[in-house]
């Protein structure tokens, strides 16, 4: 039955994308008016674009080599998790991520990465309530050279710490990311945060009868930022994610004779330090983008964990840069996901034309996470609105890039789940890659911030990777305004609408 289902989807999906390719090829919003059958025939384009990572050129349900592979890599990966959980009975992960095949597997075509194209290894940690977390720490190769410039890597290196989305995100499906960034020159931590993942769903709170056995007073009054007596109880709340932010940002750093706390761990099986700590850049920056920042690490964060990174980078001082996908969110932001934080740190801003659904034009009001409608057309400076803007008021350096037919899924890697942009992704790593080169390694990076064509080097099966040309602005969302207000090399580049969408 559920090979039936995949086929008549996959039937549907193609005939979609092949009635959608007579279209006329998106223009940008100075074309057609709102409801024209020449607007509404681009926004069907642009709809069926939004299934490109599965129908599209190469994709998931084109590429011969996809489905063998993730048949390999999902049981094995659901046996790593299963014997992970069976080792620490005591420390229960009741989520998606242990339970469902194939939840954390992330893109199996980047099978065999680790060895080849960088280093990765599992780690486990406990979170400030005691509940037990587990991620990855990602390195170059010992003598890499930088696949896209040719430059031998170097270290030690700057680090990346990267928080996954809500609704039961895993930090498998944020692999992509900190692989691209590893294999150019960043020693990157990603994790499940409590209740998600391999996270522990339960909290060891301090008076139970042993920290062995999870332990709450649900009756208690929620401690600051809870939403109830169990700390981390439900998963679905942001102080899961600033928690699991801070609480990453401290093993990462922690060292053998500056071990992580690991609160509660009883007889857990934790690290009491980053085993790639030698790898990772201590020294201090001398030439600091943001007065007291000296440390070179970026935090970036999805959906929930995006608000998250928003928030623990006004105070945070180990952090330098921050990347917010879907959403950055500041002082006075927009939004569902606004946050009110204050910008402190030079922030990138990727966001999505669509929430976890597509919808059509007269439905692109309110936001992507919540669609409110629009019968005359969509508002070009929505995305703006939640972190851009915040960030360029405060005269911190920043940019925000909309991905075109992008969804709320783009950024994470997940098997045949749709909806998600074919080039998306691929579009964002670069746009990250660049700005953290420049803002951790103070590197001149315009050739990619300011590039109209970009090179992104993805898997396509067999342990090869291949090269893609990315047209930056063909790729850029015609509806929605991208922009960018940052320094470099002594001036100030500004430009607030760089598709010509509409915005002024």
């Amino acid at each position: 039955m559920r090979r039936r289902t995949a086929t008549l989807l996959a039937g549907a999906l193609t005939a979609l994308t092949t009635a959608a390719a007579a279209l006329p090829s998106p223009a940008l919003a100075s074309g057609p008016e709102p409801g024209s059958p020449d607007y509404q025939a681009r926004d069907a384009q642009n709809i069926a674009d939004a299934y490109g990572r599965q129908t599209g050129p190469n994709g998931q349900l084109r590429n011969p080599a996809y489905l063998p592979a993730l048949a390999t890599q999902v049981p094995q990966e659901s046996l790593s998790l299963l014997l992970e959980q069976a080792a620490q009975p005591g420390r229960p992960a009741i989520t998606p991520g242990v339970v469902f095949p194939g939840w954390n597997v992330g893109n199996p075509l980047r099978a065999g990465w680790n060895g080849t194209r960088g280093r990765s290894r599992r780690v486990s940690f406990t979170n400030r309530y005691g509940a037990l977390l587990h991620g990855t720490v990602y390195k170059p190769l010992p003598g890499a050279v930088d696949p896209y410039t040719g430059r031998a890597l170097t270290g030690p290196f700057p680090g990346v710490v990267i928080t996954t989305g809500s609704v039961q995100g895993s930090e498998g499906m944020y692999r992509w990311l900190a692989q691209d960034l590893a294999e150019r020159g960043y020693v990157v931590l990603t994790y499940d945060v409590q209740g998600q993942g391999a996270g522990e769903t339960f909290p060891h709170e301090d008076g139970g009868p042993t920290d062995a056995v999870p332990f709450c007073n649900p009756f208690a009054d929620p401690q600051s930022g809870e939403m109830s007596g169990c700390p981390g109880v439900p998963a679905q709340q942001l102080a899961n994610f600033t928690i699991g932010t801070r609480n990453a940002l401290s093993f990462f750093t922690s060292t053998p004779s500056r071990h992580y706390a690991n609160p509660n761990k009883a007889d857990a099986q934790v690290d009491d330090f980053n085993p790639y700590w030698r790898s990772f850049d201590r020294s201090a920056d001398r030439r600091p983008f943001t007065p007291g920042r000296t440390s070179r690490i970026a935090i970036i964060g999805h959906s929930l964990g995006a608000a998250a990174v928003s928030i623990v980078q006004e105070d945070d001082k180990r952090v330098a840069a921050v990347v917010g996908l879907d959403k950055l969110s500041g002082s006075q932001g927009a939004g569902a996901l606004a946050t009110g934080a204050e910008p402190v740190v030079p922030g990138l801003a990727v966001q999505s034309e669509y929430g976890f659904t597509v919808a059509p034009w007269f439905l692109a009001g309110g936001s992507s996470l919540n669609p409110e409608p629009s019968p005359d057309g969509p508002d070009p400076r929505r995305e703006r609105r939640t972190g851009f803007e915040p960030w360029r008021r405060a005269g911190v350096d920043t940019m925000l890039v909309v991905p075109r037919a992008s969804t709320h899924l783009d950024y994470t890697d997940i098997p045949l789940a749709l909806p998600a942009s074919r080039y998306g992704q691929d579009l964002t790593s670069r746009y990250v890659q660049g700005w953290l080169d420049h803002y951790l390694k103070h590197r001149d990076t315009r050739s990619t911030l300011l590039a109209t064509r970009l090179r992104y080097l993805e898997p396509v099966g067999g342990g090869r990777w291949a090269p893609v040309s990315l047209r930056t602005h063909e790729l850029m969302s015609y509806q929605f305004c991208s922009a960018y207000s940052f320094r470099q090399a002594g001036r100030r580049y500004a430009d607030g609408d760089v598709t010509g969408a509409g915005c002024r």
